[in-house]
């Protein structure tokens, strides 16, 4: 495992678009959010190619990549932070320099697509990195509440997973083990093929987003993943937010694909995911669900480091 540094006042973050283009009302929603993390004490360094859209979808996978790598390679970046999901972080994979990654270490968050980045630099490198609140939203949030959780985590190194008010219990159990997932269909993508991560021994923390996905696609997911032997593998499950408008939750879904077959913990939670109020998850970070306990879910190491 390998651990990036806190963050603190007086740093600069470097803004990616790993994903979807950065245009249209989101280039002002880019600048509010900078505007905002500057008042409160860092700098901001927008990559080459934030604001690119040479495939009129995206910016092309190079675009990406080489954002990526630049602020990996920087000295001055102390953080990455995504700007904003979408749907094709995933063409980034090839042209990566994993080995650049793993020497300079460092924070880098996002949430929705950009967790099958996150997945793949953990599991090519070791790096923890993070499910969190992406940039272009802590401009569109209507709370503070999901950029608070991220400056607690990174700059105050501190490992809270959300209240246990947040929590329910949905089989019993006790379980350690690697953080890994995010997104349900991004993380269904990364269980076979070139670019695939090991789901063995881990903790698995899923969610979907209800407006693009109906419950009849995330049980396709899902059995896809029970078909590939995903949940032969893991230790424990965490589901997150999911919200439809035929009312079916995703604990549901989960539960009609797996019940009766799996012994392992399951717990639910309404603080990560598409959702107002974000909680930041470590991916690589060994945790410990007890159903019995206060706490269901609790960090077990650091996720960052002290400078």
């Amino acid at each position: 495992m390998v651990i990036p540094n806190k963050l603190k006042k007086g740093d600069t973050i470097g803004v990616v678009a790993p994903s979807n283009p950065i245009v249209g009302d989101n280039v002002e929603e880019i600048m509010k959010a900078k505007e905002k993390v500057e008042k409160d004490g860092f700098k901001v360094e927008f990559s080459k190619n934030l604001f690119s859209n040479t495939n009129g979808y995206s910016s092309s996978a190079k675009e990406k990549a080489e954002d990526i790598n630049y602020m990996f390679s920087n000295d001055n970046i102390k953080m990455i932070w995504c700007a904003k999901g979408g749907e094709n972080s995933n063409s980034t994979f090839e042209y990566l320099d994993y080995d650049l990654i793993k020497k300079n270490p460092k924070i880098i968050c996002g949430y929705s697509d950009i967790t099958s980045l996150c997945n793949i630099i953990t599991a090519k490198t070791g790096l923890v990195t993070f499910s969190g609140t992406n940039f272009k939203t802590i401009a569109t949030d209507e709370t503070d509440f999901s950029y608070n959780e991220a400056i607690k985590r990174f700059v105050d190194g501190n490992l809270d997973l959300g209240i246990p008010e947040d929590y329910k219990v949905l089989n019993e159990g006790i379980a350690e083990g690697e953080l890994i997932g995010g997104n349900l269909s991004l993380t269904r993508g990364l269980v076979e093929g070139k670019y695939k991560i090991d789901f063995r021994d881990k903790i698995l923390f899923l969610e979907e987003l209800g407006f693009e996905t109906g419950p009849a696609m995330a049980s396709n997911y899902l059995y896809y993943m029970k078909q590939n032997g995903v949940f032969d593998k893991i230790k424990g499950l965490w589901i997150g937010s999911y919200n439809h408008e035929s009312n079916i939750s995703l604990e549901k879904i989960v539960l009609d694909v797996i019940r009766d077959k799996y012994n392992f913990p399951i717990i639910k939670s309404n603080n990560f995911g598409h959702i107002e109020k974000k909680i930041v998850i470590p991916i690589g970070t060994k945790a410990k669900i007890d159903t019995a306990s206060k706490e269901k879910i609790m960090l077990l190491e650091r996720c960052v480091n002290d400078i």
